[in-house]
């Protein structure tokens, strides 16, 4: 026999099927709480456990003197969670992130590729150009090199893969003090994005693979040095 769901469990699983029955969107109002319950035929408190939950995961989006709203996707939770365990688990579990990451965008360079001529790389020029601009100065910021790899895979037209590479990015910048700060000159930061950039553009898939390995080897060296710091 199946065990019987919790009054807040099935509150969620009710908010979520009026959500997909009425077809509802990012933005959407909802139901107010005390309507919540007439429906439901469930107390408060559960009403509010069960908001709260989906809250956690973006479903519902809580604006506190609006109202709910059908919320908008968001990986908050999953990179709390990867911030924690990199925490407890040190070196392995950075490493691990750094591999995913460097794999993921292993495959997005040579979708990029495949599409030839309709992968419009004008922003990423743009980037690339203040990304150089700033090592001439010394100097490469987080915020241009996150922004190099945003926009880069802009054409591919995937919404996720911003919020993954959002994600991985938020996770690393949370463990900053555990990974380190970055010892290569920006010029050589600079440049091993420039290599990215000119390889898609040349449309040369086994030099993009290089480029990005090349890019991330700086981080996987900056991980595995935290095993003989001590």
């Amino acid at each position: 026999m199946r065990p019987r769901l919790s009054r807040a469990v099935e509150a969620q699983e009710a908010v979520k099927e009026i959500i997909l029955r009425q077809r509802l969107v990012a933005g959407d109002p909802l139901p107010t709480e005390s309507e919540l319950m007439e429906e439901l035929g469930i107390s408060r408190n559960s009403v509010r456990e069960a908001l709260k939950a989906l809250q956690a995961v973006g479903i519902v989006d809580i604006r506190h003197g609006f109202g709910m709203f059908v919320g908008r996707m968001s990986l908050a939770g999953l990179v709390d969670e990867l911030t924690f365990h990199g925490r407890i688990t040190g070196r392995g579990h950075l490493a691990h992130l750094v591999e995913i990451r460097e794999l993921l965008e292993t495959g997005l360079v040579q979708k990029l590729i495949d599409m030839g001529a309709e992968a419009d790389l004008t922003a990423a020029a743009d980037v690339m150009a203040r990304m150089e601009a700033e090592a001439g100065k010394g100097e490469v910021s987080p915020e241009i090199d996150r922004l190099f790899h945003d926009v880069l895979y802009r054409p591919l037209g995937n919404p996720l893969v911003s919020q993954l590479l959002g994600a991985f990015w938020d996770v690393y910048h949370q463990l900053r003090d555990e990974v380190g700060t970055p010892d290569e000159p920006p010029l050589d930061v600079a440049r091993r994005h420039r290599d990215i950039y000119a390889a898609v553009t040349a449309g040369d898939k086994p030099a993009a693979i290089a480029a990005v390995q090349a890019h991330f080897e700086g981080v996987r060296n900056r991980v595995a040095r935290l095993g003989s710091v001590g």
